[in-house]
């Protein structure tokens, strides 16, 4: 009897020990996202594919410094009338990164930035999981863009085609003039022509008028008014490497706290302690840069709000479900934290599967891979990005932007092409033609 127990005893801890390594293993593989495909990345790059080198390069590096792109644009919401190198010099005293300090001068390409957290933290992580990957995807959809007529040399832009190997081409794009710089704004499923990838349609949001008056597309494009901005201009894209080049000497005079021992030679370096304490994606991004990161201290700056009485979340401002934002819901903050009518999203404000990613400006994002989870952990991190993702649709709302009715995505089959239902908001010009068909 006694060697039966014995031997049901080790049989029951066999079995136990099998269940947790299972188990672990389970659990492992859930947590960790898969990579990237070239098509996600090419979604993901469509709205920016086609700036000019220079400040493509210093969209890359700001996008892995998110809670600091908030910080910055809050900074240029406050300062409206601080412009171009203006501004740069205006924020020289401030901690955040170089390239973040360096789009102030930049507002139409900082807001979206800012309103479209969810995109922004996608591409920073896919950019610090492979540099490469993403000029490359920005290479080819710079190549279908010329061969569908729509990438050509302009009074605002030159572009320059450079054989790199036999039957390879480098599509350059550089200011036309160094001085001044345009952001082109364009409608990805126009200017790329027919979008390849239905189930990863291009990030799109049509162009604000404040920033490109007239909302007019010509070729595809809208240019908006060019920045006196060169000494903000400190980075490029290395597209033999892969990589991105900065000139130190350049990001010294725009960052006064620059350190000019974190660059290897002329190759940018992603610096953790600019991260603020927001996670990384993968194991492999944290294993490189997530050993030093800075905790918490800096969370409230993506809640909307500086502090006081009103800083305290109601008992609607739980994670969990109030990332759905219906009536009744967990959406709706505390006393301090409602933004209004415009704030609170109806039933079509839940992600849905097929809900394509179609938010105007004011809609932060919403589904999977909600921005900056994991930032201090668990349901604080879904409540300060319910608070931020909140912020942002207010001030929307406040300058008659998407409101209550801009979706955030819901992260399944999106649609494609351009259906109605893909209309930009806010009254925006529509591109070429078409009613939108990329994500939002």
């Amino acid at each position: 009897m006694k060697s039966w127990s014995v031997h049901l005893g080790r049989c029951l801890s066999a079995m136990l020990l099998a269940f947790a390594a299972a188990s672990g293993g389970l659990a492992q593989s859930q947590a960790e996202p898969p990579p990237f495909k070239p098509e996600e990345i090419e979604a993901l790059v469509a709205p920016i594919a086609l700036y000019p080198d220079s400040l493509l390069s210093q969209v890359l590096m700001a996008s892995t410094y998110p809670l600091e792109v908030v910080q910055a644009a809050r900074w240029v919401k406050a300062n409206p009338n601080v412009k171009g190198e203006d501004a740069v010099k205006a924020v020289e005293g401030q901690t955040w990164d170089v390239s973040v300090k360096s789009l102030v001068a930049f507002p139409q390409v900082l807001e979206p930035m800012n309103e479209k957290l969810d995109w922004t933290q996608k591409l920073g992580d896919a950019f610090l999981a492979d540099q490469k990957a993403v000029l490359d995807a920005v290479q080819r959809l710079r190549q279908r863009a010329e061969k569908s007529g729509n990438l050509k040399s302009t009074e605002q832009q030159k572009v320059v085609i450079e054989e790199a190997a036999p039957q390879q081409q480098v599509i350059k794009i550089e200011p036309a003039n160094p001085q001044v710089i345009y952001v082109p704004a364009y409608n990805p499923t126009v200017v790329y022509g027919s979008w390849a990838y239905p189930a990863y349609p291009p990030y799109y949001w049509p162009p604000p008028p404040y920033y490109y008056p007239g909302g007019a597309f010509v070729a595809g494009f809208a240019w908006g008014v060019g920045i006196a901005a060169a000494g903000a201009i400190f980075g490029d894209c290395n597209w033999g490497r892969g990589d991105v080049n900065i000139n130190v000497n350049k990001a010294a005079n725009i960052d006064r706290n620059f350190d000019r021992t974190k660059v290897s030679g002329d190759r940018w370096q992603h610096d953790a302690s600019h991260r603020k304490g927001v996670s990384y994606r993968d194991q492999a991004s944290r294993e490189k840069f997530g050993k030093d990161v800075p905790g918490r201290d800096g969370r409230n700056d993506f809640r909307g709000r500086d502090g006081g009485p009103g800083d305290r979340g109601g008992p609607g401002d739980r994670g969990g479900v109030a990332d759905r934002g219906g009536p009744g819901t967990g959406d709706r903050g505390g006393p301090g934290d409602r933004g209004g009518v415009g704030d609170r999203g109806g039933p079509g404000d839940r992600g849905g599967p097929s809900v394509a990613d179609r938010g105007g400006p004011g809609a932060a994002g919403g589904g999977r891979d909600n921005a900056f989870q994991g930032v201090g952990g668990g349901s604080a991190a879904q409540r300060d990005f319910d608070r931020g993702r909140a912020s942002n649709q207010s001030m929307a709302a406040s300058r008659g932007g998407a409101g209550a009715g801009a979706r955030p995505s819901g992260g399944g089959a999106p649609r494609a092409g351009g259906g109605a239902g893909a209309r930009p908001s806010g009254g925006a010009a529509r591109g070429g033609g078409g009613r939108g068909g990329g994500r939002r």
